[in-house]
């Protein structure tokens, strides 16, 4: 029994029950494409069923605006996948009659759909001949067949893509994508694998050679960059706050957070008390005190955010003041969301 047929047998026995799979419908497929980006299916389970409820149609979530789908996406991170999702959903339904496209090189086109997603929806709803190559499908075969290709490297993908068209049956290839990514997601792990109790165990080159734990090879090291955030909590006579929209591009565009102070370093309570006189000497403020003496640690792919809160007494009524309860109704980062829930 080959390679291709062994694995479907493995899926059809092991397969976990999720909703995008029920269905040849490429939106929902296309929504959990984007939602499990960089996010396991637990995490991301929740958020699918959402958005669904809240948006059953791309037509839906073409007409929502823009902070209520980042208010639904809320924790999930990587914010961008959100705001290319709401922009392809209004492409998909103004110009293209809410019909997707039904083929892998069309999908292409869309915003914030790639190689693997559009490779996923072709499959998936229309059945075509086109392998997904993600992070799984990568530790599979470079395991099974003993590649030491560097998957970060810019050749990785299309030999691992030539590979996966080569085992892809023609009759099946919605079946052999999901099962490739499902093996690699349940059974060829990413450490320590139970390989003695594997279908390939008799077959399989890394576990001969004794090399299961060093593949698949990844060489280049994200370089993380430290940031240093101080919000300000600023509370009048009425304890109503302001917040701001980032609308820089980089981290949490179009969310909400507090008024920011970017620092070089973890600054002292005297410097930086100084800094917020400075910049804001319109208000007339009362007391300055540290939330938190010891920063936060938030972690991003590519940067490690210290964070630090400090409350700031003003006199009088701030410009756009707004209450706890209008707080809540606003997109924040989580770690953000977080602070002001448990506040």
């Amino acid at each position: 029994m080959d390679f291709s047929n062994l694995l479907i047998d493995w899926y059809l026995q092991n397969k976990r029950d999720l909703p995008w799979r029920n269905t040849t419908n490429p939106y929902p497929i296309w929504l959990s494409e984007i939602m499990l980006q960089q996010t396991r299916v637990a995490q991301g389970m929740p958020y699918f069923f959402s958005f669904t409820k809240a948006f059953p149609t791309v037509f839906d979530l073409a007409h929502a605006n823009e902070e209520q789908v980042l208010k639904l996406w809320q924790g999930l991170g990587y914010y961008s996948r959100a705001r290319n999702l709401h922009q392809t959903a209004q492409f998909i339904a103004n110009e293209l009659g809410g019909v997707f496209p039904n083929n892998y090189k069309d999908l292409l086109q869309l915003k914030g759909i790639g190689e693997y997603t559009a490779a996923a929806i072709a499959s998936f709803a229309y059945n075509e001949v086109v392998p997904v190559v993600d992070g799984n499908v990568f530790r599979v075969l470079s395991r099974y067949f003993d590649i030491e290709t560097d998957i970060a490297s810019a050749s990785a993908k299309k030999e691992f893509s030539a590979l996966a068209m080569e085992l892809i049956p023609n009759e099946n290839p919605a079946l052999f994508n999901q099962a490739i990514m499902e093996f690699g997601a349940l059974q060829c792990v990413p450490k320590s694998p139970n390989c003695s109790d594997c279908i390939f165990n008799q077959s399989c080159a890394a576990l001969q050679k004794k090399k299961v734990d060093i593949l698949p090879v990844k060489l280049k090291k994200l370089k993380v960059r430290n940031r240093f955030f101080n919000y300000l909590i600023f509370s009048d006579d009425m304890a109503n706050t302001i917040i701001q929209k980032r609308t820089d591009k980089g981290i949490w565009h179009n969310l909400y957070e507090f008024p920011l102070i970017e620092t070089e370093k973890e600054e002292n309570f005297v410097t930086l008390s100084e800094q917020i006189k400075t910049n804001f000497q319109d208000f007339d403020i009362v007391s300055i005190g540290e939330e938190n003496s010891k920063s936060i640690l938030h972690k991003l792919s590519h940067q490690h955010l210290h964070i630090k809160f400090w409350n700031v007494k003003v006199n009088g009524h701030l410009p756009n003041g707004i209450n706890s309860t209008g707080l809540k109704t606003y997109p924040f980062p989580i770690v953000l969301h977080n602070f002001i829930e448990a506040k």
